[in-house]
């Protein structure tokens, strides 16, 4: 699969069928609709895409910095690729193009850029100037422009709202099984590997420390997970922290994730971590002895679930 991350340099090599929208968590509700643009492509000869903005909207035209994302563009990327999409084509969101006439709008992008010949999209999509055009607009202008328009039913975009809200609702509060339920797939973090303080390997717990550079990414509640990633083709386990460090009197912010039974040096490598379960909440422990025992019980609860988890 493609990423475009300048709609411009899509060079299409066929025509297209394509759903708009943010698709934040790629979760089950969009799934139903993502699975109806395969379908339709297959059945069609198409080229399957998905049309995103970035940056959020909400963030261009409500100044609302502090909207936070359950996926990364990357992340959104290896997502929709495992569904077979063909193209994620990212358009860059700013005012000026907030300004495009519905009409401008398909003529320049949809037409012009990614030869639509099938849009499938919810009852409610609203767009061009000011959200003014609807989908009976986009219906109208199908009939202009030669592209067929079929509806979401409300019943379906109403179920990617809610569990939308709900996956960031459920991660906020740390609900981390609920948050998978609904994705459908185990939530991740992905981020490079760099140097901390050394202090896990102070207690024999030496962990590796993840820096995420999208900060529109969503942290889940601070706190210990049990989490797996990939790493040289082979899968490893642990437990990952999320947190301040209250104990050593920290006041940054950190995730760090110590591998259970793993010793090599995976320094400025990218990973991406999926959490499984979440141990307890973040505790500020009266010495660095009450710590480690803590990180010892986590450990042994973490590897009790694992052994059923791999079951």
């Amino acid at each position: 699969m493609q990423i475009i991350k300048d709609y411009k340099l899509y060079k299409p090599s066929q025509p297209s069928v394509l759903t708009i929208g943010t698709f934040d968590g790629v979760h089950i509700g969009h799934q139903k609709i993502i699975n109806k643009i395969i379908t339709t492509a297959k059945r069609n000869s198409l080229k399957a895409i998905i049309l995103t903005f970035f940056p959020h909207p909400r963030v261009v035209l409500q100044k609302d910095k502090g909207i936070k994302l359950i996926n990364t563009i990357k992340e959104k990327g290896q997502l929709l690729s495992k569904l077979n999409i063909d193209a994620l084509v990212v358009k860059k969101f700013t005012e000026e193009f907030s300004k495009l006439s519905a009409v401008e709008f398909v003529e320049q992008v949809l037409i012009k850029k990614l030869h639509v010949n099938h849009i499938i999209i919810g009852y409610d999509h609203r767009f061009g100037k000011n959200r003014t055009a609807n989908i009976k607009t986009l219906k109208t202008l199908g009939e202009t422009y030669n592209f067929k328009v079929t509806e979401i039913a409300a019943q379906d975009v109403n179920d990617v709202t809610v569990s939308s809200t709900k996956i960031r609702e459920a991660l906020l509060c740390g609900e981390i099984k609920n948050a998978n339920r609904y994705l459908g797939y185990h939530f991740m973090l992905s981020g490079t590997v760099v140097k901390g303080k050394g202090i896990g390997k102070q207690l024999n717990f030496p962990t590796a420390n993840i820096k995420i550079e999208e900060d529109y990414k969503l942290i889940p509640k601070r706190g210990s997970y049990i989490v797996k990633s990939e790493i040289d083709n082979k899968e490893v386990f642990g437990m990952l922290n999320i947190g301040i460090n209250p104990t050593v009197n920290g006041v940054t912010q950190t995730i760090e994730v110590n591998f259970f039974n793993f010793n090599k040096d995976i320094y400025n490598r990218y990973l991406e971590i999926q959490l499984l379960s979440r141990l307890r909440d973040e505790q500020k422990f009266e010495s660095i002895k009450a710590l480690k025992q803590q990180l010892n019980k986590d450990r042994d609860k973490a590897l009790i679930f694992l052994k059923h988890y791999n079951e």
